[in-house]
């Protein structure tokens, strides 16, 4: 199996100038090779490859950009795999067409695909071309290292994300029953509704912090630009930012590690959040919530340890469906957090109700979609 591992670096003043040299160096070549594959696409109908833009690379472009040079030849080269990757992920899932880096993107980041090493006993990391960085190697890890990414964030932290094949199989997936199945139905007056009755609260990060956050945001507008005032003012708006977004991995993290703990097949509804943002009313708090960020984080994890993820799909009506009879109730609003059935009089919690009719609805053979 695939796993990464993320450790917070330290590197000096000089490496940091040899690391911005490797963005930069990484950057132009992304951005020059993406201009070649759309300019060639333009004139012939045709695809250049990877390979006859490494050719192109090597004997014309690095010797015309002596700066080049600094950089590592490796970092240079995933540059090129990148905007290919890119391209084929387009074509195939259709995801947005590639776009050009900016200079001015506070995240930066390039590829080292090999000749880095790593020692776990004086917490260093070797990186070519840079040479031996302190870090914070939390996290010891044992297989091949694959690719690793050097990154910078907007606060100016540096990390490095290692790429490991353990050489591990991926556990097979085991037969799954009512009995340890659980529904899912993720809200934003609560976090997440289980079909057990029990109710996660959504510790809503961002509202929390928007005072503050507008106050800084304020503080920027009002600098000159360019300035290093307004440079100063941009990072402590940008630590709040970093500090509601650490917050939420860390909540996501141990509720969805909780949940693929205790349970063989985890059964959640298909949604379509970059309509239901177009609302402008719960907009913020949806991207608040981030559902996406954590129906990722539930995938992943029960693919580690064999675990099922089952959906439904996006127009079923699991709220308006009493889960006891069967009655449709039509007549139901987003404003309806409670109702009762016509039919057989039972009381139901909109979202309760809601969570074990998406349990019922994925063990149906009919619709069931299994990840």
């Amino acid at each position: 199996m695939l796993k990464a591992y993320k450790y917070r670096i330290y590197p000096d003043n000089d490496q940091k100038e040899l690391i911005k040299v490797h963005f930069g160096a990484c950057r132009f070549v992304y951005n020059w090779a993406l201009e070649q594959k759309i300019k060639t696409y333009q004139q012939s109908n045709k695809s250049i490859s990877r390979f006859d833009l490494q050719k192109i690379l090597v004997h014309e472009i690095k010797p015309s950009n002596e700066w080049l040079k600094k950089a590592n030849s490796q970092a240079l080269l995933a540059s090129l795999v990148n905007v290919e990757s890119a391209f084929t992920k387009f074509f195939r899932e259709k995801t947005g067409f590639p776009k050009f880096k900016s200079k001015k993107n506070p995240v930066q980041s390039y590829q080292m695909p090999q000749h880095y090493t790593v020692n776990f006993d004086r917490n260093i990391i070797k990186l070519p071309k840079i040479g031996e960085v302190n870090a914070v190697l939390h996290r010891r890890f044992e297989g091949e290292m694959k690719t690793a990414t050097i990154s910078k964030s907007s606060t100016g932290k540096y990390f490095i994300s290692i790429l490991v094949d353990d050489g591990k199989e991926t556990p097979e997936k085991q037969e799954i029953s009512e009995s340890n199945t659980i529904g899912i139905d993720v809200g934003i007056k609560d976090f997440a509704i289980l079909s057990n009755g029990e109710k996660v609260e959504n510790p809503k990060y961002l509202k929390n912090s928007l005072k503050r956050m507008k106050c800084l945001q304020k503080r920027v507008s009002k600098k000159v630009k360019g300035s290093n005032n307004r440079n100063k003012a941009r990072q402590r708006l940008s630590k709040i930012h970093e500090k509601i977004s650490n917050q939420r991995n860390n909540f996501q993290h141990q509720i969805s590690s909780k949940l693929i703990s205790e349970n063989q097949a985890i059964a959640l509804e298909t949604l379509n959040v970059k309509g239901m943002v177009k609302n402008h009313c719960l907009a913020q708090s949806i991207s608040d919530a981030s559902w996406s960020s954590f129906v990722t984080k539930l995938e992943y994890k029960a693919e580690w340890l064999g675990k099922t993820i089952l959906r439904i799909g996006k127009f079923e009506p699991s709220s308006k469906i009493c889960n006891v009879c069967g009655y449709h109730n039509s007549e139901l609003t987003l404003k309806d957090r409670e109702w009762v059935c016509p039919d057989c009089k039972t009381k139901h919690d909109r979202d309760i109700n809601a969570a074990i009719n998406i349990k019922k609805f994925s063990l149906q053979d009919q619709n069931l979609i299994v990840i």
